[in-house]
């Protein structure tokens, strides 16, 4: 059975790999990485091109969810994106921040934080800032953050409850986060729980859904919300590289579901709730697109 360190060190490895690879191969694999089927599947992500502040050339087809969408960013907010990767979700998060608000992503994989920075620094943003660390022992200060999000990340870290109590630590008092990740209704096959490189392609470390919301709740998190939840297929030809064929005849037709979700969760405390502004409502016609760099 492998430690923690032997597991975040597969995670890290294969994610340095990711990082090079091209988004069509990251997408027909079980986030990026398996190796890929033999059809292009898009097991996991969900489209981010029609998303105001999307940047191709950050999107490495890695996520799970949109939890930008539901995460009720305000102009002026300090998000913090945990598995930042090449940035997408933080440039998407500053197009509602805006130019009065910050962007903080976390990764612990350098040559992610490489790539988002050269893509942060072709864009001339100077309010996104992307910092090398765990996420569940984040280079943050505590009761920073307005909004927290992550894109199918929390699964590919061994101790999921300690991570949560540090996004309880570093939001404010009143905050609150939108997490997509992947759980389970139903226990694995035991290859695909054993194997390393399955649990970095996400599925192998995902906990038991009742699990994941009770170590939320037991953070101390209030109005816990599953604002989206999906249904994902593994295709045979991955399932063949862990399971004999009755195995995977078995995991088909049993019980066993595999599912994104998207989960919102507040921090108690703060003040009053304050009015949700949007991006849009204050740009005025001097201010053009992010994605033109004039901004």
């Amino acid at each position: 059975m492998k430690t923690e360190k032997d597991l975040k060190q597969v995670v890290k490895d294969k994610y340095s790999k990711i990082a090079k690879q091209d988004k069509a191969v990251n997408a027909s694999s079980c986030c990026g990485a398996t190796t890929p089927t033999n059809k292009v599947y898009n097991i996991m992500m969900d489209d981010y091109s029609e998303t105001e502040g999307y940047v191709e050339d950050a999107d490495l087809g890695l996520g799970c969810g949109l939890p930008t969408q539901f995460a009720k960013i305000n102009a002026g907010d300090t998000v913090i994106d945990l598995g930042s990767g090449a940035g997408n979700d933080c440039f998407v998060a500053r197009h509602e921040t805006g130019t009065t608000g910050k962007v903080i992503g976390v990764d612990f994989t350098p040559a992610m934080i490489k790539q988002a920075r050269i893509n942060a620094d072709k864009l001339g943003y100077n309010n996104v800032e992307f910092r090398e660390g765990d996420i569940d022992d984040m280079p943050v200060s505590d009761d920073v953050a307005d909004v927290i999000v992550s894109n199918c990340v929390l699964n590919l870290v061994p101790n999921k409850s300690k991570v949560i109590n540090e996004i309880f630590r570093v939001l404010k008092p009143g905050g609150h986060f939108s997490i997509s990740d992947i759980v389970l209704v139903g226990v694995l096959p035991e290859g695909l729980r054993n194997d390393a490189e399955m649990y970095a392609g996400c599925v192998a470390g995902a906990i038991q859904k009742n699990e994941y919301l009770n170590d939320i709740k037991e953070a101390g998190f209030d109005n816990i919300t599953i604002q989206k939840e999906k249904t994902i297929t593994i295709p045979e030809d991955i399932l063949s590289k862990y399971l004999s064929e009755d195995e995977i005849k078995d995991f088909v037709s049993g019980e066993t579901g595999i599912f994104s979700i998207t989960v919102y969760a507040e921090k108690p405390g703060g003040s009053q709730e304050k009015p949700k502004v949007k991006m849009s409502e204050l740009q005025s016609d001097s201010c053009c697109e992010p994605s033109s760099g004039c901004c």
